[in-house]
Parts: structure tokens; C-alpha cells; sequence
């Protein structure tokens, strides 16, 4: 069955009326639906109270819902166990974790982290900051013209003996372009090397399955889900936590304090420092839970139609050039900047016609 676009419409307040936004940015953040707002209100209005403290009745229904959330997000992904998901703020935050936790606690001068010219900074900058304090290496995977990773060179990268971690981009938030993760995760293992996953990109619009990748670490953010902002996940698998020191010091983090010594608790609360996005948990399972009345496989037909669609009408704007933030990848293409267009299962073909009236407007005007 065909996705019913404008059914989709109906559970967005934001596009009700005849001044509904013509939004392309959904790479950058998608719209909420309704539902997603509604669960939220609901915790502010009826069962506002911080979660894992206290044994009064608000509290204990406020840790049901956001350990039910993280139950929801774990199912999502196909998690082993629940304690495998870490809620943290956004998915930048979920990798600067791992290069934190577990990069000081496993990499050593002369090691290597292996990216690839597709990543978002924010699966760049950590590894380089990483780089500064631990004096690591960081490499880069080559690519082709269409945006395809070479796998010879990753391959001969990895011969070095020397990659400790391959980080890499589920999806490009520049071309689109999805790399083979289980190829590159299963020639990573096979090297010794980790893995982690930046599914920022991904997570919206195709299913993850972190058993079937078999990858270490996947994030992730809700705001690019159709959830809320200020929440993002950390997959990890439950070994990889259980070794790995705390992120950050405070509140929920701990199972003992002494005047001189603490203990850490189990992850994933050891990664939960202070109170945690709790609306924003119990409003990222609710996305979830909405997406679930869409079938991956109608979601996927319809936005490879628009996307195919918005490739013939915007070639056929008159100094457009199709190419299919970050500026490694700018620089592979030898392009100063791109304007980016993105799409949520909410936008329309008839949308497309008239992006590509106003494209021309644009670049007539600038001429």
C-alpha cells in the first residue's frame, strides 16, 4: 500500500492552512507530529517529576515512562538489551562520548581512527581533538567522483595493522550517499579494529538493525527522527559500556560516594550524569511509536519518487548544477558551497514544482 501523503499532513499541526511552511530542512531537523507534542505535554502536565530519585508517585510514574523509552528506542534499532541505549542531548554529544570514554581509555600514540570524506564534523572534530591530546592518527578512506568509498583503500588502510576505530556516516548529510556499513564493519572487525556508526542521517529514513550491522557504537539524534530536540542515543554494545569510565561526574552517575573515592554506577546510568532529558526520552519513544503505522518499505518507495522527482525538475533549472556543511567533502568536490535539499515523508510532489519555480527566481535574482 502507497504512502497517503496527505494523511501524513493531517498529524502536523505545522503544515494545517494555507500558510504551510514549503520545508526542505529536514535533514537539519524534521517536523513533530502532533503525537510527539501531545506525549510530551502529558508529562509536563500530569506526571512532571526528575526520574530514578524519590518514591512518590510522579517520580515512580516518570521512570516507568523513560525506562519504557528506552525499552521503545532499543526495539527500534534491534538492540540485545535495553541497557544497551544511552540517552544523551543530540547525536554529536553520543560521539564525543565514545571518543572520550572509550578513545583515552583504548587509544595510544601511533594508533589510527580511520573516517571517510562523507562525515559530518561532528563525527570529524572529536577524533581530531583526540588527535591533539593522545598525539593518534587520523586517516581518510578515499572516494570516487559519485561519492562511493573505495574500498581498496580502506582495505589497505587497515593492512597497516594500525586502525583501532573506523568511524563512518550511515548516510551523507551532503549526498545522500550510504556507504556498505556492513562491508566496511565486517573488514573493520576482521582488522581488529571497532566501529562506530553515525546514524544521524540514516535513522529516519531506512531501518537499523545494530545486531544484523554488528557494529560497536551506532548514535543518533531525535530531532532528525520527527522527535524532539535536546535528545540523542548511544548504542553500545553492553561489554564496550561496562568497560568503559564515566563521560561526565554527578548525580545518577553513581553507585557510592566517599569523601575521597566515588564508584561509578552500571551504564547506562554511569553515562547519565545529572537529570536527564526526560520529556524529550518520553517524546522520542512517541516518534517512534508514531512512525511504526508507516511501513519502512512505503516510506522508502515514496521518498525515493520525490527525490528522483526533485532530481529531473531541478536539473532543469537554469544554473543549478545537482550534486545528489562539510567542508572536507566541499573540498573533495571542488565546491566552495552547496544548498542542500532534504525531505520528510510529509513533503509532496506538487511542493517540488514549486521549489523549482522559486530555485529559478533565486538564481536569476543573483545573476
Amino acid at each position: 500500500m502507497a504512502l497517503d501523503v496527505q494523511a501524513v499532513r493531517r498529524q502536523f499541526s505545522v503544515f494545517a492552512g494555507k500558510d504551510a511552511p514549503l520545508y526542505f530542512d529536514s535533514a537539519a531537523t524534521a517536523q513533530t507530529p502532533d503525537a510527539v507534542i501531545e506525549a510530551m505535554d502529558e508529562y509536563y502536565r500530569t506526571y512532571c517529576a526528575n526520574v530514578h530519585r524519590g518514591m512518590h508517585a510522579l517520580t515512580e510514574r516518570a521512570t516507568l515512562r523513560y525506562e519504557e523509552a528506552r525499552k521503545t528506542v532499543g526495539a527500534f534499532i534491534n538492540a540485545k538489551y535495553p541497557r544497551e541505549i544511552v540517552f544523551t542531548k543530540n547525536c554529536t554529544e553520543s560521539i564525543n562520548l565514545v571518543a572520550r570514554a572509550w578513545g583515552e581509555q583504548n587509544l595510544q600514540a601511533g594508533d589510527t581512527v580511520l573516517l571517510s570524506p562523507l562525515e559530518h564534523h561532528s563525527n570529524i572534530v572529536p577524533w581530531l581533538q583526540l588527535k591533539e591530546r593522545r598525539n593518534i592518527a587520523v586517516e581518510w578512506m578515499e572516494m570516487d567522483d559519485a561519492g562511493r568509498l573505495k574500498m581498496e583503500s580502506l582495505k589497505k588502510i587497515l593492512g597497516k595493522g594500525k586502525v583501532k576505530l573506523v568511524a563512518i556516516t550511515g548516510q551523507s548529510n551532503v549526498l545522500g550517499v550510504r556507504p556498505d556499513l556492513q562491508k566496511i564493519i565486517r573488514m573493520a572487525h576482521d582488522a581488529g579494529a571497532r566501529t562506530l556508526v553515525d546514524a544521524a542521517q540514516l535513522i529516519a529514513h531506512h531501518p537499523v538493525d545494530v545486531q544484523a550491522l554488528g557494529c560497536d557504537f551506532l548514535a543518533f539524534s531525535g530531532h532528525k527522527l520527527y522527535g524532539p530536540t535536546g535528545i540523542g542515543v548511544l548504542y553500545g554494545k553492553r561489554d564496550l559500556l561496562e568497560e568503559m569510565p564515566p563521560f561526565l561526574g554527578g548525580g545518577m552517575m553513581i553507585h557510592e560516594v566517599k569523601t575521597d573515592r566515588f564508584s561509578p554506577g552500571e551504564p547506562p546510568q554511569k553515562f547519565e550524569a545529572g537529570t536527564p532529558p526526560i520529556a524529550q526520552a518520553i517524546g522520542l519513544a512517541a516518534a517512534i511509536e508514531w512512525m511504526k503505522q508507516f511501513p519502512w518499505k512505503d516510506i522508502e518507495t515514496y521518498e525515493r519518487s520525490l527525490i528522483q522527482k526533485a532530481l529531473t525538475l531541478l536539473g532543469k533549472v537554469d544554473g543549478n548544477k545537482p550534486l545528489g556543511c562539510t567542508q572536507p567533502l566541499h573540498e573533495r568536490l571542488n565546491v566552495p558551497a552547496t544548498t542542500r535539499l532534504s525531505i520528510g515523508m510529509y513533503n509532496t510532489a506538487e511542493e517540488l514544482e514549486t521549489l523549482k519555480v522559486e530555485m529559478q527566481k533565486a538564481l536569476d535574482l543573483l545573476r
